[in-house]
């Protein structure tokens, strides 16, 4: 489990030569298109989810970068009422990428390399307390509050002796699996909160998560803006996760025990269904 886990986190190298590479783009992209004399002038890039949390895997598909733009133009006042037009021109900034409007309303803009991968970029102004305004998709804005989300993740992960984020990691292993009913940062906020412990044994790790997990669906948003974080699964969809976390549960029990009785190779079977085809045989 330990080797698997190695080779499903980013390298110190890749946090740098891709993570931070990729993040110092859209600074210099956004910098150059919105300087300080602009009537939007672009303020500063945040790193965000995943690769923030230290949660992101390998292989390394997007990156999420909240780039703030300053009021000190009076620039909210123009869009408002229309946040589709604040969208659609930092889009345009990007003329000549490939690009594309994405998010679950349409609220971030995606640049595509060349080498794979891409990065989200999510377009804000900052209405301060850490609260940002976010383009809804429909000309409207939602509040937003994804630092503090960090911040409150970060200090779970300290909480639980430095376990959380590789626990997680291989949660998003078993979750991409498995359909991938679960949305990224619902799966990790769940996570942070069914422990109260949480050791460095994998193995326990992942099958008292599977185990507790049906109890731990309707989660909130850390940040306090988004309500409950499970809104978007369905009463069908909710009952397939509930289904795949007892599935996984009695899967981890039963490599955990063969693991006892000194099966190995049965151990490897179990988990590689688990966490798929990736896992060692």
């Amino acid at each position: 489990m330990a080797q698997f886990l190695d080779d499903i986190s980013v390298t110190d190298y890749q946090k740098t030569s891709i993570i931070e590479a990729r993040k110092n783009r859209v600074i210099e992209n956004l910098t150059t298109a919105f300087p300080a004399t602009s009537d939007l002038p672009f303020s500063r890039a945040v790193l965000m989810g995943s690769a923030a949390k230290g949660t992101i895997i390998r292989p390394i598909d997007d990156v999420d970068v909240l780039a703030v733009f300053s009021n000190v133009n009076n620039a909210w006042s123009k869009y408002q009422y229309d946040s589709q037009s604040f969208l659609y021109r930092i889009r345009k900034a990007y003329d000549g990428l490939s690009t594309a409007q994405v998010g679950a309303r349409g609220q971030a803009v995606r640049i595509f390399f060349q080498s794979g991968g891409h990065v989200d970029v999510a377009p804000v102004f900052s209405h301060g307390n850490d609260v940002y305004g976010l383009p809804k998709g429909d000309g409207g804005w939602i509040n937003t509050s994804p630092t503090v989300a960090n911040s409150w993740f970060t200090k779970r992960h300290a909480e639980l002796g430095y376990n959380l984020s590789p626990l997680v990691r291989l949660l998003k292993k078993w979750n991409g699996a498995h359909s991938k009913r679960l949305r990224s940062f619902h799966l990790e906020t769940m996570a942070a909160h069914v422990f109260s412990t949480l050791g460095s044994n994998r193995q326990s790790g992942l099958t008292s998560f599977f185990e507790w997990a049906p109890n731990h669906i309707d989660v909130s948003d850390p940040g306090g803006q988004s309500g409950s974080l499970s809104g978007y699964l369905s009463w069908t969809a909710r009952q397939e996760v509930i289904q795949s976390f007892r599935t996984a549960a009695d899967r981890a029990a039963k490599a955990r025990a063969a693991e006892a009785d000194g099966d190995h190779e049965e151990a490897k079977r179990l988990w590689r269904i688990i966490l798929g085809s990736t896992f060692p045989n």
